[in-house]
């Protein structure tokens, strides 16, 4: 029995959750005794794919469908499935992303599967399937046992990370035998953000809280992120007053992210805030008040106006810079 991980792409390029997807499939074969098999849906080149052997995977299978550039989840489901029967694979990895938190749950269902998801690292055993997982939105670690033969994984962003194995990655063909009625979800319109880093992919969040008193101060934000080559990020009590998009909003409610370093200005540290954050690998907080919660989960903290910290910290980076 192998191990079958599901390769995910934006656009035709996959991004760092397959590559580190693709390093945890790889260990977790090598645990077990057995291979690790890749699995692509929709259109992406073969040398694309081929990056997937420095990671260690030596076999991909591609459906080079079209149709699945639609991304729905029922037929992603479908496909996986499939690819798992033909591997003979009992263990399937997916990335704790939106596409692994929407596929899972129905591929666990077609493989009669138990699904443990955002677990943060290998399996303490095999026998029993003991693995750990993220509870409580990210502040505490829990031991989970799965009793099903078949077992479908997603891995938590940036816990594993990327383990670099260089080998010579064959590309197969792969037929899921899929239909017209297997894809119900029609996409009418697609709108995308240009020109920013998303924070799912961000190795660095810059995020503001109330503590920049308004957004005329934003500038400072972003003026810092433009030289870490940062995401942007806020709290949400900011995007609710309108400062900031939603979509930039981080927290139990907004987006978890797990960035490897994230600055928090300004932010007090609700724990919704904080269940959304805890998995950075680095915190640097700034904030007024030195009892803020912030200070508690940060690894660095300065007590101070987030107002007058940020153009030290700005030109500091400048003189590294230059």
């Amino acid at each position: 029995m192998s191990v079958l991980v599901y390769i995910d792409n934006t656009d035709g390029k996959i991004k760092k959750a397959g590559f580190e997807a693709a390093s945890y499939a790889v260990s977790l074969a090598e645990m077990a005794g057995t291979d690790a098999v890749a699995v692509s849906l929709g259109k992406v080149e073969t040398a694309e794919l081929e990056k997937l052997g420095n990671y260690g995977l030596t076999r991909v299978l591609s459906a080079a469908d079209e149709r699945f550039a639609g991304m729905d989840n029922r037929a992603s489901a479908k496909a996986i499935a499939a690819a798992a029967s033909a591997v003979g694979a009992n263990m399937v990895v997916l990335a704790h992303n939106s596409i692994g938190k929407a596929v899972a749950p129905r591929l666990a269902v077609k493989l009669s599967a138990g699904l443990v998801s955002a677990v943060t690292g290998l399996p303490k055993s095999l026998d029993p399937f003991i693995v750990n997982k993220q509870v409580f939105t990210g502040k505490a670690i829990g031991n989970t046992q799965i009793l099903t033969s078949a077992k479908v994984l997603t891995l938590s962003y940036n816990s594993f990370g990327l383990k670099e194995k260089a080998v010579s990655c064959l590309v197969e063909s792969f037929d899921a035998g899929m239909v017209d009625a297997d894809f119900g979800l029609v996409v009418e319109q697609t709108q995308k953000v240009s020109g920013k880093i998303l924070l799912s992919e961000a190795e660095i969040v810059v995020a503001g809280g109330r503590g920049m008193k308004g957004p005329e101060n934003w500038h400072s934000i972003e003026t810092l992120a433009d030289l870490l080559g940062a995401g942007t990020a806020c709290s949400r009590p900011v995007s609710d007053e309108g400062w900031r998009p939603h979509g930039e909003h981080v927290g139990q409610t907004g987006k978890i992210i797990a960035p490897n370093l994230y600055f928090a200005f300004g932010i007090s540290g609700a724990i919704q805030h904080l269940g959304g954050v805890s998995s950075s690998k680095v915190i640097v907080a700034v904030n007024k008040d030195p009892d803020a919660p912030i200070f508690e989960a940060a690894d660095y903290g300065i007590v101070g106006d987030a107002l007058k910290v940020l153009p030290e910290f700005i030109e500091a980076v400048k003189e590294l810079k230059a």
